[in-house]
């Protein structure tokens, strides 16, 4: 997504916005006096600078009253004490006097919430860590039968130190329950082998609590002495600009650069980025083409319990800041990484990887031959919508994937699928240029900002290169560009869109804007930090924005993601849907039914076993995973048994009983020959799709197309 930002900041559309933020931010930067007899501090600079351009610059600010004020002040005690054992309810009520000034602070006021909060929180946390000593030094008993509750929001601030140490009685139990289970289970699967050891439960509890114990102690050690006061003030400005909307986000000058470390993809080794989350360090973004987008079993919020260096014993993360996991994850190239992920359904996968660079041909658009038997199909995979702008001779995505088309067309193709699913987007030129490729001209998406009205860019070359039964496969992680397509290409009725019930839902455009007055946004690693900036909306043409909503599939293929509430639209603060005027533009006169041809789909999913109890499983591991966990071991163990079965019969289901055929296209190969592990992937990748059994009703419906076109033409 961060290149579609950098295309709409390019030189072809930086001067009217350049002039309309100048403006802005002048106006915001020049209203902050500067001659005060107490002249601001750094946290009263930032905040406030913060404010101005939020309000001047920000496509849809709310306002920043006492209403707003009341809204910070309850997510930043979220923010801060998130499981909500650490501040009580006195310590909240003693707060209340800023309840409604923090409005005020924003607009200039000297910062008093921030180190209010930071003097309870360190007077609580030496309490807790006293609490936890005492818990931890005698055992648990599971036999009990008694739940915890670990979703936040389902939790109050508790009202006396008793109900504050059973809420850390839980959660030390829950997780020595978790490692002593896991413990019972390499005892059963190893006992009688030669060389085992096996030893009591009473022995594998106290090894269980004492690793607890180790977990606790860094954790309070890096609470009380790495959380430090500008941590949590960067957080409270955090939570002021996400109440903006999620993609507005505020980077101290550290934070920035270790950002860009991130997005560059050699940051960690294996190309995926951080965050923490409710106490836990989850996945943030997975980069196309980087060793753990290719193991194919890493998705963004996953939860990195544990990292081992290759077979050696696996570190805990519980307790870890996002700085230190990242220590331990990153290494040299070519080592091993095993990440221990608990997935969105609860179960927990061990995943191996090999720390490399970013090979970024890999991420380039790439095709194949597919069939089951029936016609001759094109299949184009896309990662995401890259582009080399600062390179005129660079790779664009836009170009080649008129490259594979051409080269489809020469096989003599009877129609092509577009893969767009896990592509979160990119160069905004690019997918108008692809889109083009498709239709004869006319308009593909509307571009707003806060003040104007939508700009429309269009395809404006008449020729097309391709004019046959055309697919687009998409699931709730595709994004940006590539909703912009899918939404371009169903509403033309140019094609059949595929996947899970919508998109992800992200029609807006970020911008990075530096905090100091002196240079404004032309310094996004500013001194004082850094705001990534929502500036503009993306419209559909037929007026509809794909913020919030995303795009719907025209023939739902049920997927293990449904229920797992990753999509814009489960973020509270995501900016709402609406729509513009409708741009005019012409449909597609296609030689065949898009109805039909989605009612014939609808009736195979429906009777399709697999897609059946995809859909009941995952039904019933959304049920499973409301975070509330029984602290009994037979239960603990019971239900994660049942989670692991299920989620295994759901890795069984994606796989057909007869594979699909995947032929290369001439000349393939010669792409990968020169690099043996290239080449192996390659394999891989095709080995993959001759299983995909989405791919599978993907082409029965490009089949029926065909179909239907034979029988205009007259052809058998």
């Amino acid at each position: 997504m961060q290149k579609l930002v950098d295309y709409m900041f390019s030189k072809k559309s930086l001067p009217v916005l350049a002039v309309l933020l100048i403006g802005a931010l002048f106006f915001g930067f020049s209203s902050m006096g500067t001659n005060s007899a107490n002249p601001p501090g750094k946290y009263e600079k930032i905040l406030h600078n913060v404010g101005d351009i939020l309000q001047e610059v920000h496509y849809s600010p709310k306002k920043v009253n006492d209403d707003f004020s009341r809204e910070i002040f309850t997510k930043f005690l979220g923010v801060v004490d998130a499981e909500k054992n650490i501040l009580m309810l006195q310590d909240v009520q003693q707060l209340k006097k800023f309840e409604t000034s923090l409005d005020d602070e924003i607009n200039g006021a000297e910062v008093a919430f921030v180190p209010a909060v930071s003097a309870l929180y360190k007077k609580r946390i030496l309490e807790a860590e006293a609490f936890t000593k005492e818990i931890l030094s005698k055992p648990f008993d599971f036999s009990t039968d008694e739940t915890i509750v670990m979703d936040s929001e389902k939790l109050e601030f508790t009202k006396t130190d008793a109900e504050r140490k059973e809420r850390w009685r839980k959660r030390w139990k829950y997780m020595t329950l978790e490692r002593f289970s896991d413990q019972l289970e390499v005892q059963e699967k190893n006992k009688g082998k030669q060389g085992f050891e096996v030893r009591s439960n009473t022995e594998l509890e106290k090894e269980a609590r004492e690793k607890v114990v180790r977990i606790a102690t860094r954790m309070f050690d890096r609470l009380k002495l790495k959380y430090s006061d500008d941590d949590r003030f960067n957080q409270y400005v955090n939570t002021v600009t996400n109440a903006m909307d999620p993609h507005t986000t505020f980077f101290p000058p550290v934070d920035k650069r270790y950002f860009d470390e991130q997005m560059s993809g050699r940051f960690f080794g294996i190309g995926a980025s951080l965050r923490e989350e409710d106490g836990n360090i989850k996945i943030a973004s997975v980069i196309s083409g980087s060793p753990a987008w290719k193991t194919g079993e890493i998705t963004v919020g996953d939860v990195v319990l544990k990292v081992a260096q290759g077979a050696e014993e696996p570190a805990d993360l519980a307790g870890y800041a996002v700085e230190d996991a990242v220590k331990i994850i990153r290494g040299k190239k070519g080592t091993e990484v095993r990440l221990h992920l608990r997935k969105a359904d609860g179960s927990v996968k061990i995943v191996t990887i090999i720390r490399d660079e970013i090979v970024q041909d890999e991420t380039f658009a790439r095709s194949a031959i597919v069939g089951n038997g029936k016609s001759k199909i094109g299949y184009i995979f896309l990662p995401e919508f890259y582009a080399a702008f600062d390179d005129p001779k660079g790779a664009r995505s836009g170009a080649d994937v008129a490259k594979e088309v051409i080269k489809l067309k020469e096989q003599k193709v009877d129609g092509i699928i577009i893969d767009l699913r896990n592509n979160g987007g990119g160069s905004l030129y690019d997918v108008v240029q692809m889109a083009g490729l498709f239709i004869e001209e006319g308009p593909i998406v509307q571009v707003k900002d806060r003040d104007g009205r939508p700009s429309v860019l269009r395809d404006r070359d008449k020729s097309l290169l391709y004019d046959g039964p055309l697919a687009v496969m998409v699931n709730e992680f595709s994004a940006s560009a590539s909703e912009i397509f899918a939404a371009a290409i169903q509403d033309y009725k140019r094609g059949i869109v595929l996947g899970s019930t919508t998109t992800y839902g992200k029609g807006t455009v970020q911008r990075n804007i530096g905090l100091d007055k002196e240079t404004g946004m032309f310094t996004s690693n500013s001194e004082l930090g850094t705001i990534k900036l929502t500036l503009q909306k993306f419209y559909r043409i037929n007026g509809g924005s794909t913020q919030l909503k995303g795009v719907s599939s025209d023939i739902v293929l049920p997927d293990i993601f449904e229920k797992s509430k990753l999509r814009e639209k489960d973020d509270p603060d995501a900016l709402p849907w609406d729509e513009v005027a409708k741009a005019p533009y012409t449909l597609w006169k296609a030689p065949y039914d898009m109805e039909m041809v989605s009612k014939n789909s609808q009736v195979r999913v429906d009777n399709n076993p697999a897609f059946n109890l995809i859909k009941t499983n995952t039904d019933w591991l959304a049920a499973q995973n409301d975070k509330v966990y029984s602290l009994n071991l037979q239960k603990f163990r019971e239900n994660k048994q049942k989670i692991s079965s299920t989620v295994k019969q759901l890795e069984t289901l994606n796989k057909l009983s007869k594979e699909l055929t995947v032929d290369d296209l001439p000349g393939a190969l010669d792409r990968f020959s020169s690099d043996a592990d290239k080449l192996e992937r390659y394999k891989n990748w095709k080995k993959n799709l001759r299983n995909d059994i989405y791919l599978d009703e993907t082409i029965n419906a490009v089949n029926d197309m065909i179909f239907q076109k034979n029988l205009a033409f007259g052809k058998e």
